[in-house]
């Protein structure tokens, strides 16, 4: 995966085209702001965007346990209808 640098400016006057570009020729985007890198860019794969998908679930899921926003199963099964 090659990595490209660019400013806040840039990405924001050029957004659509970077991340077409990113996608198609797999580019890593590290986001500089006053030559200091802010954040990185990076397009998903198919199995990566599973995976991303994954761990934001089991995150939002550890987030509602801790709060007690949970089912029990038969609370689940009558939501189902089953």
């Amino acid at each position: 995966m090659n990595t490209k640098f660019i400013g806040t400016k840039q990405l924001r006057q050029n957004m659509a085209k970077i991340a077409k570009n990113a996608q198609i020729k797999n580019e890593r985007i590290i986001v500089l702001r006053k030559n200091q890198p802010i954040f990185e860019l990076r397009p998903l794969s198919g199995k990566n965007l599973l995976v991303e998908s994954f761990r934001r679930d089991i995150e939002e899921a550890r987030t509602d346990k801790k709060r007690g926003a949970v089912k029990s199963q038969d609370e689940v099964e009558k939501m189902l209808g089953l």
